[in-house]
């Protein structure tokens, strides 16, 4: 087993829930018309940035539905704004970020290798997760799912040098050849361009008023199966991470598991809203009865803040947050 664990403080800003897809597990979207669509003000979201900066955050999670644009209610609203579209936006909010000196790890989707370009020099990383290369009816009417699609952002971004996140989604249908072809697919973009930071290996949770509302969870031996062919497969500078709010993770870390993610003492899981997180202080009792420090990093991992994989407009920050080893220090 480590000797750590690591885990980033941040705070969750769900940008708005709109999107294009129509994924079956899924109980974040909304059509624009639906009376719980959401666009965050920027007033909102500065509020939550200045309350995440008073907990000692060091990361703002931006994440929200997909070419949210193709749906012409919604262009209309971001261009009232005043925006061309909602990665102008996304641009000016990590921008706002930066300044209340939290570093932006944005999750907005499928993206033109022109849109990516664009979003490196305000963001720390990025991510997006590949979820499966399966085709399956779980991704029935969302055109972002298609595997090749989700697979040429992730290229885009090793082009671009972005510290990357993606991950699996498991229980929606995939088999575990599925989810071998899926991390087979990760190692190779890593092995080609150096930029896989983390792989997450998320359980599949069932969500009220879904067409999967009613599926089963995967078990417990599912996700510990997969944990460990996670670690079989990928190379060793690709951490494993598990979210500590959908599973046992002090199981998982015996199965090569060595991240907890972004965990908010401020917000809320918005994809997950029923699971809360657990105190950071729980988490470091927890495990230090199996002998394991828990130990904090930033948005960008500790290779790539040593190697420098970042924009001079985020050197202060970084180097202010981050000690020798590329963690964050104890400041």
């Amino acid at each position: 087993m480590p000797d750590h664990v690591t885990f980033s403080r941040n705070v969750f800003l769900p940008i708005t829930n709109v999107c294009r897809n129509r994924c079956g597990y899924c109980g974040f979207r909304r059509d624009p018309s639906h009376p719980e669509a959401n666009l965050m003000a920027i007033d909102e979201v500065q509020q939550i940035l200045e309350g995440g900066a008073r907990f000692g955050c060091t990361e703002a999670l931006f994440t929200f539905g997909e070419m949210p644009e193709e749906h012409p209610a919604f262009k209309d609203r971001i261009n009232e704004l005043g925006y061309s579209s909602v990665i102008d936006y996304l641009i000016e909010l990590c921008e706002i970020a930066i300044g209340f000196g939290l570093l932006p790890h944005s999750n907005p989707g499928v993206l033109s290798f022109s849109d990516l370009k664009r979003l490196r020099p305000v963001n720390a990383s990025m991510g997006l997760m590949l979820e499966t290369t399966a085709i399956l009816p779980a991704h029935e009417g969302s055109p972002g799912k298609i595997p090749s699609e989700r697979i040429r952002t992730i290229s885009d971004s090793g082009r671009l040098k972005i510290p990357f996140t993606t991950g699996l989604l498991i229980g929606i249908g995939e088999s575990m050849e599925d989810r071998i072809e899926s991390l087979t697919v990760v190692r190779d973009l890593h092995l080609r361009y150096g930029h896989i930071q983390e792989v997450i290996i998320q359980p599949f949770s069932p969500k009220p008023d879904t067409a999967m509302a009613d599926s089963p969870e995967p078990s417990d031996q599912e996700i510990a199966d997969t944990v460990t062919t996670a670690r079989r497969i990928l190379p060793d500078e690709i951490t494993i991470q598990v979210p500590p709010n959908l599973t046992g993770f002090s199981d998982l870390i015996r199965c090569g598991a060595s991240d907890l993610g972004g965990i908010s003492p401020y917000t809320i899981d918005w994809i997950n809203p029923e699971a809360k997180w657990p105190r950071i202080a729980e988490l470091e009792s927890e495990l230090g009865r199996i002998g394991i420090r828990l130990k904090e990093r930033l948005p960008i991992y500790p290779q790539y803040v040593l190697n420098r994989w970042y924009d001079s407009g985020l050197a202060d920050l970084i180097e202010r947050y981050s000690d020798e080893e590329g963690f964050r220090n104890g400041d």
